[in-house]
């Protein structure tokens, strides 16, 4: 399969990127922290072009890139869930999409949980992938699971330090079993500056 043809969705003034592709029941991925739609189908290992074929073998996928990150508009300071919500509905209205399975991976899935909330008329069922409610714990709001605050600010410092560099450590923290394949490391660098920019990514 070729890369899907990039398409723009508006969100008031912001510009949402978005690919559908496939054929089947319609599912909408919600991405994680940040990707980019295009540069996913140049992975040298093949695994995430496999990982899409095979969700374009059952059903219609519809993806898209995040406000902020990816082939989506650049805006400035933090990006609310209900901003982003927002652009979920916005990418299913360009795309003709009534109803769908909304897919979350890992920080999509909150995000596809707070848009099968509001907008349940919209939403056939979901599909969460390596995600959580949270990733706080909230010990006084009664979540004791997840990160402490310094855990997650300690992690994130990590993340955005070594973002898009040799130093990088997404693969080892996400992807342990290619931290030896040196080809996928040299495009993972290349992905992450296809993704966001450090500070994007903060």
């Amino acid at each position: 399969m070729e890369v899907p043809a990039i398409r723009y969705a508006r969100a008031g003034d912001v510009h949402v990127a978005y690919q559908s592709f496939g054929e089947g029941v319609p599912l909408v991925g919600v991405p994680p922290f940040a990707q980019n739609i295009e540069l996913l189908w140049g992975d040298p290992t093949g695994l995430y072009p496999h990982f899409l074929h095979g969700l374009g073998s059952f059903s219609s996928v519809t993806h898209f890139d995040k406000r902020g990150t990816g082939l989506s508009d650049r805006v400035p300071g933090f990006v609310s869930l209900q901003e982003r919500m927002e652009d979920l509905r916005a990418v299913m209205d360009a795309a003709g999409i009534e109803r769908a399975t909304i897919g979350g991976i890992s920080e999509g899935g909150p995000l596809a949980l707070l848009f099968a909330a509001t907008y349940p008329e919209r939403v056939d069922a979901l599909l969460l992938y390596a995600t959580t409610a949270r990733f706080m714990r909230d010990d006084a709001g009664g979540y004791p699971h997840g990160a402490t605050p310094e855990e997650l600010q300690l992690f994130v410092d990590m993340l955005v330090d070594g973002w898009a560099t040799p130093d990088s450590i997404t693969v080892p923290s996400f992807m342990p079993s290619l931290v030896g394949d040196a080809q996928f490391l040299k495009w993972m660098e290349s992905y992450e500056r296809g993704c966001a920019s450090p500070g994007a990514l903060r």
